[in-house]
């Protein structure tokens, strides 16, 4: 195969599928609720919680590093936390089972006020579903980031912003990024 065409092909499918999620209305709408419950959180003294796995634990990462750190404008350090603690996460999966992984960081962290940014293409990845659960139960808010048919997180969140793409993740991801870094310039614009 001649690489300049697979490397067309490839950036005009990531286009169609961010096409795709443009093309509705309802995203942007969502992205904007989700900048609002984070920057409310923010500004009440709560905090962001952020989980995945693989690529989306680095989304997750990213995404609390740029609020703690700086995106776009100076401003205050804003709370947020990547559940990523190599310790906690190889005792927990160890002593509890890898299913639980993010759950009991959010029951130990967790508080009502606080939002949880839960990231899974699937929508199904159980560690994201607990922590989902144990975010609902502490009062917290939980934002997802899905792709599919949004699987049984959609309904354990307050803001689900799902990206209906049911070919590889790395699609999917591509279009995560873009509304976390949307989110992320919006709640630099909404925290006091």
């Amino acid at each position: 195969m001649y690489l300049p065409d697979l490397i067309r092909a490839e950036l005009a499918e990531a286009r169609g599928v961010l096409d795709q999620f443009l093309a509705d209305d309802n995203n942007l709408q969502r992205i904007a609720q989700a900048a609002e419950l984070f920057a409310a959180s923010l500004n009440n003294g709560g905090k962001a919680l952020t989980c995945g796995n693989g690529g989306s634990l680095c989304d997750a990462q990213h995404f609390a590093e740029e609020l703690s750190g700086r995106f776009r404008q100076d401003r205050r350090a804003l709370a947020a936390i990547a559940l990523t603690d190599a310790s906690h996460m190889t005792c927990v999966a160890n002593d509890f089972g890898f299913e639980y992984v993010f759950s009991r960081f959010v029951e130990a962290l967790g508080r009502p006020g606080d939002v949880l940014l839960a990231i899974s293409t699937s929508g199904n990845s159980p560690n994201i579903l607990h922590a989902a659960e144990a975010a609902r139960a502490a009062g917290m808010k939980v934002v997802s980031l899905t792709g599919k048919d949004g699987g049984k997180l959609a309904a354990l969140s307050d803001v689900e912003i799902r990206v209906p793409h049911f070919g590889f993740a790395d699609r999917i991801q591509e279009v995560h990024i873009k509304a976390i870094h949307i989110i992320i310039l919006l709640i630099e614009k909404l925290v006091a």
